[in-house]
């Protein structure tokens, strides 16, 4: 709760700033290229999402919106340099779930303040689709937690490592279906996922794109979508709560942040700017082939939203007695 009022100070804190004359750039803004920080490497799905929209915006604002991957440490080391950075809107963050919400209740220490970051705009959604090996003998949701409750124990399921936003899903599912099932976590989704066709888990949570051609080959069973709502990129995919477990819902989501002290009149062109490039129809288009759901909004809309995942993935993180990272 301390942190998500630091969020609402912050940008109540910005607005009034923005409101001093004289204050310099507001007025031109931009002048030269933005720099874009995307917490992580290049070609993976966060990298592509920056790349669906990048030019778009930048053809709006009138200057170049540059990419610059900063992967590593669970996205620490790209939101530590963007926190860092001067705060005159020439520097942005692609945050993640991890970055805003997961990372402040594993780790004690954070080299940045999460709530310390002037919310721009949410962007878009990636719901997880929860797939299954054949070899397991469920084709529903239901079928699937009373074989599990049928063998505590037996079955397990993978994901791209502990405190990933997969792995919490996977957790969530444990908890609200009320089974015993084995985590297995991977050093990333790539090898996750080859163990799940070889049949060395039973399931995974995972990107929709990378398990959609699997699941028309027969290779994996799709049974959900873990989202409060079904996929655009997939409508035909029942959510898990529609499924059979009821209340279930979580995804992995992305937004637009800026350092501290960020001019809030620079903050509230962005954010325009952001939610007409995101509702482009060639940016929708090219993020359904995807699997990720544009979901533009307002910065108190981002606002609210970080702060109900603060308080959601604290909760569960403890109730599943993930320990602190440092």
């Amino acid at each position: 709760m301390v942190c998500s009022r630091r969020w609402m100070a912050v940008l109540g804190a910005g607005a009034a700033f923005a409101g001093t004359a004289g204050m310099p750039g507001a007025q031109t803004y931009p002048v030269r290229p933005i720099r874009l920080i995307v917490p992580y490497p290049a070609a993976g799905p966060n990298d592509m999402l920056a790349r669906s929209f990048n030019d778009p915006l930048g053809k709006r604002l009138g200057q170049s919106v540059v990419i610059d991957n900063r992967g590593g440490a669970a996205t620490v080391i790209g939101a530590e340099i963007a926190a860092n950075a001067a705060p005159d809107g020439y520097t942005l963050l692609l945050a993640t779930v991890t970055t805003l919400a997961v990372a402040p209740a594993l780790s004690a220490r954070l080299p940045y303040k999460p709530e310390e970051f002037v919310a721009i705009s949410m962007l878009a959604a990636q719901p997880y689709a929860l797939a299954l090996h054949p070899s397991v003998p469920a084709t529903t949701i239901p079928q699937l937690v009373a074989h599990a409750k049928a063998n505590p124990g037996k079955l397990s399921f993978a994901s791209a490592g502990v405190g990933t936003s997969a792995h919490l899903a996977g957790e969530m599912f444990k908890q609200m279906a009320g089974v015993n099932v084995v985590h297995v976590p991977y050093k990333g989704g790539g090898p996750a996922l080859n163990d799940l066709l070889a049949g060395q888990v039973a399931y995974m949570f995972g990107g929709i794109s990378g398990l959609a051609p699997h699941a028309q080959t027969g290779k994996v069973r799709i049974l959900g979508v873990s989202s409060a709502k079904r996929s655009a990129s997939a409508p035909e995919i029942p959510t898990v709560a529609e499924g059979g477990l009821p209340g279930y819902s979580t995804n992995t989501w992305n937004s637009l942040v800026a350092p501290r002290g960020t001019p809030a009149a620079i903050a509230t062109r962005l954010n325009a700017e952001v939610n007409v490039v995101m509702n482009l129809p060639e940016v929708k288009d090219r993020l359904k082939k995807q699997g990720i759901d544009p979901e533009p909004g307002t910065q108190a809309q981002l606002l609210a939203h970080v702060k109900s995942e603060i308080t959601r993935f604290a909760a569960l993180i403890k109730a599943i007695g993930l320990q602190k990272l440092d």
